[in-house]
């Protein structure tokens, strides 16, 4: 049986990778999406999103849906897959999954990124056991029980008014002095009689014997030491890209390199989404990205074809 040889195939089938879908096959190429995940992006659980343009509120598994549907609207085959490696290999690029190998005259890598992980004693011990990295997800599991949020960014504080509304007390967490999340979101979260935020401190451990019980905290500036009895920690405090797949140029954090153009290190890998090096990761912009990638790959697929 020969092998199809795709134009382009996009691992990821979050809102980067369908975006580059719908451009993609609108631009006649011949398209496989790759989903390496029941929950396509993070983006799927996110209870809120009032930022998306077009939506002055919805969910993250709506927005997805309706992201899905377009796709499959315009032809594209969504093929559940788990990707161990990419390749390029003399004018073509490999794909390797526990079902075999895929062949494309280019690929974009759309593969997005997990919740950095805080680092300290008890956040691996008590996972699934009062830590979490998402509120949508587990919030309900906390109605009317004192729980902390650790970060100052827009997720941190998003999910710490999710909390307030299930939560009796929740506690915020924050190494600095003031917020990273946009001035809405701050003001919301100040007005929150429930919320209380906690300064220019950091979490060293969280203890529990079968479930979280209490977490230990420094003072960075003063180095006093405190306790606090909580029984939910949910930890906000950045994300790792899923990009161990391929070898590209990548900063020291590991997200990939890419020009304006979504183009890496290797012609025909092009990146886009939570995956590569960027000043904001948010829906609007993976999805910008996508669109850029998948043009770029265009003229790259239609330039190789030429060249044969």
């Amino acid at each position: 049986m020969a092998m199809i040889m795709y134009d382009l195939i996009i691992v990821g089938a979050g809102p980067a990778g369908l975006a580059a879908g719908i451009y993609a096959a609108r631009y006649g190429l011949e398209t496989l999406v790759l989903e390496q995940s029941a929950v396509p992006g993070q983006i799927s659980v996110t209870n809120v999103i009032e930022n998306y343009p077009g939506f002055v509120s919805t969910s993250g598994k709506e927005l997805m849906a309706r992201f899905r549907e377009h796709a499959l609207a315009n032809g594209i085959t969504i093929k559940k897959a788990d990707v161990r490696k990419v390749e390029d290999a003399a004018g073509k690029k490999i794909v390797f999954t526990h079902e075999g190998e895929l062949h494309a005259l280019a690929v974009i890598i759309a593969t997005g990124a997990n919740p950095q992980l805080l680092g300290v004693p008890g956040e691996k011990e008590l996972l699934g056991k009062g830590v979490s990295y998402c509120a949508t997800c587990d919030a309900a599991f906390f109605e009317d029980q004192e729980v902390l949020v650790i970060g100052g960014g827009e997720s941190a504080v998003t999910d710490a008014l999710i909390l307030s509304g299930i939560a009796s007390k929740v506690y915020v967490v924050h190494r600095r002095d003031s917020l990273r999340a946009c001035k809405v979101l701050q003001q919301r979260a100040f007005m929150k009689e429930n919320i209380e935020f906690i300064w220019d401190t950091v979490v060293e451990e969280i203890a529990g014997e079968d479930a979280v019980e209490k977490i230990m905290m420094r003072n960075v500036k003063t180095q006093e030491r405190t306790e606090k009895n909580v029984e939910g920690v949910f930890i906000y405090v950045g994300i790792n890209p899923n990009t161990g797949i391929v070898e590209l140029n990548k900063n020291e954090k590991g997200f990939i390199v890419t020009n304006e153009r979504m183009e890496t290190s290797v012609k025909g890998i092009y990146a886009a989404g939570d995956c590569r090096v960027s000043p904001l990761w948010q829906v609007v912009t993976a999805v910008a990205d996508g669109a850029v990638a998948a043009i770029s790959a265009q003229e790259y697929v239609t330039d190789l074809k030429l060249m044969r």
